[in-house]
């Protein structure tokens, strides 16, 4: 009868002993077993970094526009309500940083499933250009937070027309 190696892991239950058989996942080989641990290696270091990374996307997703009069930033934020964003400028980055708290609750005859997403997240743009801190405007509506930073006097282009 062949017995599969247990590394004396046994648990009993119910009267029954039951040998515990680890799982050997995604490699047929030693070399394929490196690989699958250096990935896992650098997928738990690089966890929870709001940088795209090996074809990650950051989030939230970011637009950043360099208009004639003010710098337009727009993210993607679902489920994320407006207290719960902070905004803020330091020189020439912004920082967007939240708290997404939703939850989804279904109650029906048979059954009942709830559904939870939390997490944080913040992400620092590096401007363009200068902005004026004293007129940064930010909505958020509809999932889409909109923030708009006029440029400062001094960063503004200037048309300079050029004589014959």
């Amino acid at each position: 009868m062949f017995s599969p190696p247990t590394a004396g892991l046994e648990i009993e239950k119910g009267g029954v002993t039951m040998a515990l058989v680890p799982i050997h996942r995604r490699h047929g080989n030693d070399l394929a077993k490196i690989h699958t641990d250096i990935d896992d290696l650098f997928e738990g270091f690089f966890k929870g970094l709001d940088v795209p990374f090996w074809g990650r996307r950051a989030w939230p997703a970011i637009d950043v526009a360099d208009q004639e009069n003010a710098v337009i930033v727009r993210a993607e934020v679902p489920g994320c309500k407006a207290e719960n964003i902070d905004i803020s400028v330091y020189g020439n980055t912004l920082t967007i940083s939240g708290e997404k708290k939703e939850e989804k609750e279904e109650k029906e005859k048979g059954y009942y499933h709830i559904e939870s997403a939390y997490g944080s997240f913040r992400r620092d743009i590096n401007l363009p250009a200068e902005v004026d801190e004293s007129k940064i405007d930010a909505v958020c509506r509809n999932g889409v937070l909109t923030v708009t930073l006029p440029k400062a006097e001094k960063t503004k282009a200037i048309k300079v027309k050029v004589k014959e």
